[in-house]
């Protein structure tokens, strides 16, 4: 039991449970604000353009069942939202992990230039004083 505790306190205390804590949090808090978009300003103006339908209360009947089709349509809107907002996300962190390697990669090729040039320096000196 001692051996299963220690386990656990380990796996709780990594670095990636801890940002996925984070992550859930964040993406709850993400989730509400895209709900009130779609609820507040997206489906106001999709009725406004549909004439005024307003597409939570549409429904029909199926042998006098009532399927109201309208609340899945608003998800499947939350759901394209929430994915454009990610994947533009991704996008603006690729192009910055880009911009980021490029200007790692002049700094080491400066920095191995120097350590040439230093190199070169230090050859001359122990050949000059023999």
């Amino acid at each position: 039991m001692k051996k299963f505790v220690s386990e656990f306190k380990e796996f709780i205390s990594r670095g990636n449970v801890m940002d996925l804590a984070v992550g859930v949090i964040i993406g709850g808090a993400f989730k509400t604000i895209i709900d009130s978009l779609v609820k507040d300003i997206l489906m106001p103006l999709i009725g406004g353009i549909t004439g005024g339908v307003n597409l939570v209360d549409l429904t029909f009947s199926v042998r006098g069942i009532k399927v109201g089709y309208g609340l899945f349509v608003n998800a499947i809107i939350n759901f394209l939202i929430i994915a454009l907002v990610i994947f533009v996300m991704i996008k603006l962190l690729a192009k910055m992990k880009r911009k980021k390697d490029v200007v790692e990669e002049v700094v080491v090729e400066a920095v191995a230039e120097e350590v040439l040039l230093l190199r070169e320096i230090r050859d001359t000196l122990k050949n000059s004083e023999k």
